[in-house]
């Protein structure tokens, strides 16, 4: 903790500097901490508990497990996640009938990196990782996504990924809120921020397209949307909650699990959330295992 913030006060320093002095330095900079995955020590990626056996897979450099038979559920993990991080929804949904495919995105856990290099990445490079994971492993039934996860599932929706039923956990839903954040932490200035603005948008687009809203009325434009659980903590710090209650509004027949006191990460294995994002998912499910009687309830 002491050592993490050194690190800030340092930043405070150099963006206050470089706000004066050289804006384009301070820009540069942020661009650098914005795509930047922080390191998991792999002791903290072990999952809790006793899981089934995997199948280990990989896909280019994407490295993942498969556990169990039957419609195919996939979990997607959110920045600086890890796909073992959504673990405690692995056995319930195995008990269910389902096949839970994870994995860990591009520069994250066991995966090598992507185009973007060693220890960064983007939202659109996720994107593309679950597409192509769903491409290798079949038909995506479901998919649970956590935080910045739930914003890549959306975009590979837009581009055509087709999904049954969709259950995002403290989805981030705008990330102006999230340079606010930084903001707020790193203190760089508005001449600082306008750099980064104009340098994500000449590559990307402007910002505002990654909001969950924007990419969900694109999608809504040509297709019907699949049902949506949203599952969000009302103490969560490090994305809104009321994004996902403003979702809910976006999203005809979607609905929103709230919680109190579980944060950002421990909403992920909360046994009552877990048993309802299962449920949820196993509503419709199509047959097979435990699924004869979810098999009366397909339409």
């Amino acid at each position: 903790m002491a050592k993490k913030s050194t690190n800030v006060r340092l930043l405070n320093l150099v963006f206050g500097l470089s706000e004066r002095l050289a804006p384009p330095v301070g820009t540069a900079l942020l661009n650098r901490l914005w795509f930047r995955i922080p390191a998991v020590p792999e002791k903290a990626r072990q999952p809790r508990g006793q899981l089934p056996t995997p199948t280990p897979f990989e896909v280019g450099t994407l490295r993942g497990l498969s556990y169990g038979e039957g419609p195919a559920v996939y979990l997607v993990h959110g920045w600086g996640g890890w796909g073992l991080q959504l673990a405690a929804y692995i056995q319930p949904l195995v008990d269910q009938g389902f096949r839970v495919v994870t994995y860990d995105a591009p520069s994250h856990g066991d995966s090598a990196p992507g185009p973007e290099g060693s220890s960064s990445s983007t939202l659109l490079e996720i994107a593309d990782a679950l597409t192509a994971v769903v491409a290798a492993q079949g038909p995506a039934y479901g998919v649970i996504a956590h935080s910045a996860g739930a914003t890549a599932t959306a975009l590979a929706l837009r581009d055509g990924l087709e999904v049954e039923r969709l259950v995002f956990v403290a989805a981030a839903t705008d990330f102006a809120v999230t340079l606010d954040q930084m903001q707020a932490v790193l203190g760089f200035g508005p001449r600082i921020r306008r750099g980064f603005e104009r340098r994500f948008e000449a590559r990307f687009g402007p910002m505002s397209s990654f909001r969950t809203g924007a990419i969900v009325a694109e999608i809504a434009a040509g297709r019907a949307l699949p049902p949506l659980l949203l599952i969000h903590d009302r103490s969560d710090a490090e994305t809104s909650y009321q994004g996902s209650a403003d979702l809910v509004g976006d999203w005809p027949g979607s609905r929103l699990e709230t919680s109190e006191g579980l944060g950002h990460r421990r909403v992920l294995r909360d046994p009552d959330l877990v048993k309802q994002a299962v449920g949820f998912l196993a509503e419709r499910a199509p047959g097979g295992g435990a699924g004869s009687g979810r098999e009366m309830m397909w339409e």
